[in-house]
């Protein structure tokens, strides 16, 4: 059992180490466009299902209260979290519409839709990704292994090279950490007030 332990945490740790080597680029981008979403006024809709939805709801979390410093709380919504309306949508259209009917409603130009999906193939964060772009959002994708539908739809991609779920996950979340720190440090440098 020990050696299964230490098997898979050396998976998990390479996977994220080759992250950081393949993907620091596109991590900084992603913060340079949530940043200056933020500044300008914009929202962030996070959305994934399953245990991805699970981490747009902690990403949402650590952009409105804090990661380590208390600064100014950060608009960003997690769509995995409105029961009633994900219902109501699921039942009464599709369970493809329930994330971009939500875009559709809530979504401004200069806003960045997140979406996150370990396959890369999620038909409801990529029907989200055609209502952000048609409200004139910016769309950021968390996915496994390069080549993905989502991937090809977003203006900014995170891929891991991976065919393991949990890897792919404990990835994302890392990342996602990442980009939450960074934007922390860009608003207690600032001097925000909160």
């Amino acid at each position: 059992m020990e050696t299964t332990i230490h098997t898979i945490i050396d998976e998990a740790a390479h996977d994220i180490a080759r992250c950081a080597a393949e993907s620091s680029g596109s991590i900084a981008r992603m913060a340079d466009a949530l940043i200056s979403c933020f500044e300008s006024g914009g929202k962030v809709f996070i959305c994934g299902n399953g245990g991805s939805a699970a981490e747009a709801q902690h990403f949402a979390a650590e952009f409105i209260n804090k990661i380590f410093t208390f600064r100014k709380a950060l608009p960003a919504l997690a769509l995995t979290t409105d029961s009633s309306a994900i219902t109501s949508i699921g039942n009464d259209l599709d369970f493809e519409d329930i994330f971009s009917r939500q875009i559709e409603a809530l979504g401004s130009r200069g806003d960045i839709l997140w979406g996150l999906s370990t396959s890369g193939r999620s038909a409801n964060v990529i029907k989200a990704f055609a209502a952000a772009k048609a409200a004139g959002l910016t769309c950021i994708a968390f996915c496994g292994r390069p080549g993905s539908d989502m991937e090809a739809r977003a203006e900014l991609a995170l891929t891991v090279s991976s065919g393991n779920t949990a890897r792919i996950q404990e990835v994302h979340l890392v990342a996602g950490h990442v980009l939450c720190e960074l934007v922390e440090r860009h608003y207690s440098q600032k001097g925000q007030p909160v």
